[in-house]
């Protein structure tokens, strides 16, 4: 049963590149996240496929998805819903909001204040949303997939710390390579929509069912005392960094074993090695360190600390 969910995962990916082409690092980074159950957020510049890689993935998975467009208009409860005046029953009523749904695309978060974006904070973290006293549990599985431009562009927000730390990975779409580009501009010359994903050939292959069996497979993936030790040491590395004001948190650590489990189970493993656990820092951490401004003028960015770290840190044998 497992060898052919982790066979299923393989279709999944195949069927969201007959609309994405390249990017295949965020679309193993989105499964790795689904599968982790955690929730993602996808940097890059306008146009490199962001949104059209969240509906081919639901598309593939046969997902509940809901799409909102972030502004600097949008108010928490058009998010989470409100209570609303029934005037045929004479009293409020809960409106649930777009979050309830499986997979909720939070395209380009950081063009809303962050008032509204820490809206999310609770059914992130809780997977539920409480008004008025009561509390909703969300649907499951429920995946918040966040897209956001690079935050020199204009009328974009900072996201909150607390916000980014709830997110499981950080994924960076970059612009495709010139026979990338060709290849897509020859689709669609040959007539591919992405707003028409069933023209494009994109079929379901998994349901929700068959995403919480290999979650469950996930969870049980086995990890070694020093394996677990060496995750440690890396968050606590990054800590240490001159180059940081604020490194990897405990929640970081966790992140970075589930997302290691996940991958290790992806990739037929019953157990994480450290080549697993490599794989994932980077997407993993990135977002969660803050560094400091001379670090920052001087040009160095997060992802060339974590690869010093992981340099220096001794891997276990």
């Amino acid at each position: 049963m497992t060898s052919e969910l982790q066979e299923s995962f393989s279709r999944v990916r195949d069927e969201v590149g007959k609309a994405v082409v390249g990017q295949d690092g965020a679309v193993s980074g989105l499964i790795v996240t689904l599968l982790a159950e955690g929730h993602a957020l996808l940097e890059g510049v306008p146009g490199v496929a962001k949104t059209l890689l969240v509906r081919a993935l639901s598309h593939a998975l046969s997902l509940e998805t809901t799409r909102v467009q972030f502004t600097p208009d949008l108010m928490p409860g058009d998010i989470t819903g409100s209570l609303v005046y029934d005037t045929k029953a004479g009293e409020f009523e809960f409106r649930e909001g777009p979050v309830f749904t499986n997979i909720l695309l939070a395209d380009e978060i950081n063009r809303t204040p962050p008032k509204t974006q820490s809206a999310l904070l609770e059914a992130m973290e809780e997977r539920q949303v409480s008004a008025d006293g009561v509390t909703r549990p969300l649907p499951q599985p429920f995946l918040v997939a966040a897209t956001m431009n690079p935050v020199e562009y204009e009328g974009t927000y900072t996201l909150p710390e607390a916000q980014l730390d709830r997110f499981l990975m950080k994924l960076t779409l970059d612009l495709p390579q010139r026979d990338t580009e060709i290849e897509v501009l020859t689709r669609h010359a040959n007539g591919f929509s992405p707003r028409d994903l069933r023209a494009a050939g994109v079929t379901a292959v998994l349901g929700a069912t068959e995403l919480a069996a290999a979650q469950a497979a996930v969870r049980a993936v086995q990890v070694r005392p020093d394996v677990l030790a060496y995750i440690v040491d890396l968050a606590r590395g990054t800590r240490d960094s001159p180059s940081v004001k604020i490194g990897v948190s405990p929640r970081g650590s966790t992140a970075l074993l589930a997302a290691s489990k996940a991958w290790a189970w992806l990739t037929g493993f019953d157990h994480i090695t450290p080549d697993h656990v490599q794989a994932m820092a980077l997407p993993v951490m990135r977002h969660r360190l803050q560094l400091r401004p001379e670090a920052e003028l001087e040009g160095v960015d997060a992802d060339g600390i974590l690869r010093s770290v992981l340099q220096q840190v001794r891997v276990p044998i």
